[in-house]
């Protein structure tokens, strides 16, 4: 329930899963609930991190609303979404007036609904950013970001996301504010052999099975290994988008070829992914885009060597050569390299591990990404009371 003493920070969030942002989010009401404040978090629909939420400290309310992708910017999809935003947008302002919420938190810049909502009853909004990828065109990536312009704060994950905010937008550079992900470090380290000699190489990969998350790409560097003589398999940790079946279709067929059959095992969706990434020997994260890049730093917390694409947040998550090894993105030979490089050179595979455990605790601890959120979000508060305060001594001066 939601506290009487003080009014609700609202928190729109676009999905009601449990993968990178979603997590994320449980992190961002913890630290908001624990520190006093009332949290109402609005999801489109039902779903495991519904329960989640209360349990850190949330009211849940589930309403129906659009989430923007680049498939509904085409002359065929666009009107529908249009409508459904109007519909929906109608539908928020009308729950942001019953609940009178002192701030809106979007959890992502997927759902400009609530942004647009916010400016129309005069809530303040900051926006989260959790997925400004670099695109081809110029003109998606600015109306992609465009809601922001609407915002009082802005919140990235990352100098990449930031870099293609102030590209799409230079005039909201001064309400951006750099908050890396906190991820939540287990009692334990790992402390398992890497390529144990009477076992093949195990390689795990967690993510969505999507273009965007390369999950081809390591396919075909899997391939490139096996080719090379190593007994290598993957484990695939994901389930797909709706409307990717076909993707999944696609993998599915690759892995039943004669190079890869019986290497590639597709688990679906694995609500704790530590499981596997301790099982595994290397972690790989070939994403094509990537503005942050959570598996990078839970593998790392996992004492997990990692090869991922340089891209992005995982070049800021990894120092090539030290705490990781990156390569060029969709490039399945030179990740096959880098895998046959640690293979190699257990010891050198162990260091890389060692140091990025260490980077990953001294940089991406939930501690620092907690404090950052709260006082972020008071500052933001603090600031909308004072033009309260100022706008009722101008009235009151008018009397």
């Amino acid at each position: 329930m939601i506290k009487e003493d003080k009014q609700p920070i609202l928190v729109s969030h676009p999905s009601p899963d449990l993968y990178g942002s979603d997590l994320q989010l449980l992190e961002s009401v913890t630290a908001l609930a624990g520190s006093g404040h009332p949290v109402h978090v609005v999801l489109p629909r039902t779903g495991p991190l519904q329960k989640l939420l209360v349990d850190r400290g949330a009211s849940t309310e589930v309403i129906p609303f659009p989430v923007s992708r680049k498939s509904v910017l085409n002359p065929k999809a666009l009107p529908g979404y249009i409508i459904e935003t109007i519909v929906a947008t109608a539908r928020s302002v009308r729950l942001l007036r019953r609940v009178r919420p002192e701030l809106i938190y979007a959890n992502t810049i997927t759902a400009p609904v609530w942004i647009l909502a916010g400016w129309l009853t005069g809530t303040p909004t900051l926006c989260h950013v959790h997925e400004a990828e670099e695109t081809g065109s110029r003109v998606l990536q600015m109306l992609l970001a465009a809601p922001l312009l609407l915002c009082r704060k802005v919140v990235v994950n990352s100098l990449a996301s930031r870099k293609v905010i102030y590209e799409s937008w230079p005039r909201i550079d001064d309400r951006i504010k750099l908050i890396y992900n906190g991820i939540p470090q287990h009692d334990t380290t790992t402390s398992g052999i890497l390529f144990p000699k009477d076992e093949g190489i195990r390689i795990v990969l967690v993510g969505r099975l999507s273009p965007r998350k390369g999950t081809d790409v390591a396919l075909e560097a899997l391939a490139n290994l096996v080719e090379q003589g190593l007994d290598v398999s993957i484990a695939l940790c994901g389930d797909t988008y709706p409307g990717y079946e076909w993707f999944e279709d696609s993998l599915r067929r690759r892995a039943t070829r004669d190079d890869l059959n019986g290497r590639v095992q597709f688990c679906g969706y694995i609500k704790n992914v530590r499981d596997y990434l301790e099982k595994a020997d290397i972690v790989i994260v070939p994403s094509i885009t990537e503005p942050f890049g959570n598996v990078a730093v839970e593998a790392q917390l996992a004492s997990r060597p990692v090869v991922a694409s340089n891209v992005q947040g995982l070049a800021e998550i990894i120092d090539n050569g030290r705490t990781g090894l990156l390569c060029p993105a969709g490039d399945h030979v030179k990740i096959a390299e880098a895998v046959f490089l640690l293979v190699k050179d257990p010891g050198w595979a162990a260091k890389i591990a060692q140091a990025g455990y260490d980077s990953a605790v001294q940089r991406f601890s939930v501690e620092r990404y907690q404090e950052s959120i709260v006082s972020t979000v008071e500052e933001l508060i603090v600031a909308r009371n004072g033009l309260y305060r100022l706008f009722d001594r101008l009235k009151g001066g008018r009397r």
